[in-house]
């Protein structure tokens, strides 16, 4: 509960900075974390695929520290993970998540330590980064195979972190990604993973998603902008479904990172990479927002964007992060989505 009341207090103290929207020819976009994903604006910015407005691009590495902005009307736009949106509810927030854009594939797993068994967990330390995906997928799994989430002592690591506990056998099991993931299972023989992201029901829950969030005040006052924005982000997507190579040259540029580290997240496909990321079309998020006749991916249901809230909201309940049920529908605006459906903007990309 603490880190969510952060949360809040940080918007308050950031909220002197300069709030209020955008000028209309500058949209501010936030970025939370250096990760492929949330790289499509960028490429639709160096395309010039928004020729009406100038996207203004910063990468955070910091999630609590991007949402501080986005409430605070210093931001427009923001990419970050779907888990926050229950909290944008409870605090009151002007910010709504407006589409969903591309669920884990594999990126998270949950790596046992050698010669732990599900029925040893009790009275040993998990490790998860709090109120992260991490968070979830442990409790998630924990619940599944019928550990009582109080028995075991949470420890807040992410990833890099995690790995020296984990080889030295302070910890039984944690939450994990590449490369860290090889790292520990090199290093310890009889180390395995439990879950990923991959897993169907997981999938088919929706929680484990990427997501487009935008400030209230920014869509009220210029939704012109606000739609401009949006469709720019799936033609962004567009350029590097038929340009992956260089695309994926450009990503590596704007990430500071090594061009072979983006195809093994989003792939080399134009689509997806199993043990990466799953890049939704549109068509397949509009469907998601219920928008959009037909079925999404994973076995979604059409229109469970509302659903997936709700249950992550369940689950900060269970895992003692929140008190509060909140009302899902009311972190979620889907009208710019339809809007776009409506003026026939559409979407359906398949790998190469």
């Amino acid at each position: 509960m603490q880190v969510f009341k952060a949360l809040g207090v940080a918007v308050v103290m950031s909220a002197g900075l300069g709030a209020g929207a955008a000028a209309a020819d500058e949209i501010k976009v936030g970025v939370c974390v250096s990760w492929p994903g949330y790289a499509m604006l960028e490429l639709a910015r160096q395309q010039n695929l928004l020729p009406e407005h100038d996207l203004s691009i910063t990468i955070f590495e910091d999630p609590i520290g991007g949402h501080s902005a986005l409430a605070a009307g210093q931001l427009d736009v923001y990419g970050c993970t779907a888990e926050y949106t229950p909290i944008i509810v409870d605090q009151g927030f002007d910010v709504v998540n407006v589409a969903f854009l591309n669920p884990s594939f594999g990126v998270d797993h949950i790596i046992l330590a050698p010669d732990v068994q599900v029925d040893t967990l009790a009275g040993t330390k998990v490790s998860a980064p709090q109120a992260y995906i991490g968070h979830l997928l442990m409790g998630m799994w924990l619940d599944r195979d019928g550990v009582d989430l109080d028995a075991v002592e949470w420890v807040n690591l992410n990833a890099d972190e995690a790995v020296g506990p984990m080889l030295s056998g302070d910890l039984a099991a944690g939450y994990m990604y590449e490369p860290w993931i090889s790292n520990v299972l090199e290093a310890s023989p009889g180390a395995r993973s439990v879950i990923n992201t991959a897993d169907a029901d997981l999938l088919k829950s929706g929680i484990y998603m990427d997501t487009m969030y935008m400030n209230t005040n920014f869509i009220a006052e210029n939704r012109e902008a606000a739609l401009a924005v949006l469709q720019a982000r799936w033609d962004g997507l567009a350029y590097w479904n038929q340009n992956v190579e260089v695309a994926n040259k450009e990503i590596a540029a704007f990430l500071q990172w090594p061009e072979e580290d983006i195809g093994y997240v989003v792939g080399t496909d134009g689509k997806s990479l199993e043990g990466g990321i799953y890049m939704l079309d549109f068509d397949e998020s509009a469907r998601i927002c219920g928008v959009l006749e037909g079925e999404p991916p994973f076995g979604m249901a059409n229109g469970a964007m509302t659903g997936t809230i709700q249950t992550i909201n369940e689950w900060w309940i269970k895992l003692g992060l929140m008190e509060n049920t909140i009302d899902a529908a009311a972190g979620i605006d889907c009208s710019l989505m339809g809007d776009l459906v409506a003026a026939g903007y559409r979407q359906d990309l398949q790998p190469n």
